[in-house]
């Protein structure tokens, strides 16, 4: 899990930042459809010689990040980037500089990598990475990168109970790693078994099931985590630890606030029109582009979507979809 920063570390950073100038750096996460990533060590005679770090580097006056990055995997890797997908965006405080790390994800590429700068590659799996050490940057990327592209929300009350647990076990054999039980209209005691059966249901798939709205009954139930709505994150003044937590965004305002709290994703919506929230006015993908470039955790879009929209959404720079009716049917 994406672990928060503490907020003495955080004013500190800031104090320096105000010090020095950042520098732009435009990174990579490489993915095979197989779905290992690329990951470099960087060579000696460079500052943290024998760290592993995502390719690239620094952006130029007058470049795009994006456009740095097509240039320097060109020159570090031979490669062509043919479709990169904008990501997270990370700052960090290194005693030597600090830096503003753009990720994009390179789905693909022409050419085969080659270490034209004398560093050592590794193909590595998000949740099973090997080589160490990291770059101290890059570790919560890796913790990011382990999310899957799809978020799945319970509708038992909509649907029916058998109906859903039903849906559910087809959508884990298909894939489904990530899921979060929302059943507002359930007594406490109807919740608590659903999400008993949820858990047991997702247990042998190694998928993760968060909680709407209810920290107590997600400990009670050992669920993976928490999904706070946006009235509880208006009021958090820091994470849960020990636990998966995400949180219901609307604007860029409460998307900071995910962000600065350090949750380990947001859902930021509606982006569509939609049957469960017909007066919201959606932000479109424009607006949602818009919101979320440079936000340090990822962003999944909400409303109105359906599992084909993940392409658009991670060109919009989203990390995929979240979906109710979307992922049922």
């Amino acid at each position: 899990m994406v672990g928060s920063q503490s907020s003495s570390r955080v004013t500190g950073q800031v104090a320096i930042q105000a010090r020095r100038p950042v520098v732009e750096v435009a990174a990579a996460v490489i993915e095979r459809p197989d779905g290992h990533f690329l990951l470099a060590r960087r060579p000696a005679g460079k500052v943290y010689a024998g760290y592993w770090e995502f390719p690239g580097g620094k952006v130029e006056p007058g470049e795009s990040a994006k456009v740095a990055l097509a240039r320097e995997l060109g020159e570090e890797l031979g490669i062509e980037v043919k479709v990169s997908l904008p990501w997270i965006t990370r700052v960090f405080v290194y005693e030597h500089a600090t830096v503003r790390l753009n990720f994009f994800r390179v789905t693909a590429w022409q050419g085969e990598p080659v270490p034209r700068e004398r560093q050592i590659f590794s193909w590595q799996m998000p949740g099973e990475v090997f080589v160490r050490p990291m770059l101290p940057a890059n570790q919560p990327v890796l913790q990011a990168l382990a999310l899957p592209l799809i978020y799945a929300i319970t509708d038992a009350c909509g649907m029916g109970e058998a109906e859903q647990l039903a849906r559910l076990k087809t959508g884990l054999r298909r894939g489904l790693r990530l899921i979060q039980v929302r059943e507002k209209r359930m007594t406490m005691l109807e919740q608590e078994r659903f999400v008993a059966q949820v858990l047991d249901l997702s247990k042998p798939y190694g998928a993760k099931v968060l909680v709407n709205g209810d920290l107590a009954l997600s400990a009670r139930a050992g669920a993976h985590g928490i999904h706070f709505t946006s009235a509880q994150l208006a009021t958090l003044s820091e994470r849960p630890e020990g636990l998966l937590v995400a949180a219901s965004c609307h604007d860029g305002v409460e998307l900071e606030k995910a962000a600065t709290l350090g949750l380990d994703f947001a859902v930021l919506g509606p982006v569509c029109e939609t049957t469960s929230h017909p007066d919201a006015t959606p932000v479109g993908w424009d607006g949602f582009e818009r919101i979320v470039h440079g936000i340090c955790i990822p962003v999944f879009a909400l409303g109105g979507l359906v599992a084909e929209d993940v392409v658009q959404a991670r060109q919009a720079g989203a990390h995929g979809v979240a979906m109710m009716r979307g992922a049922w049917y």
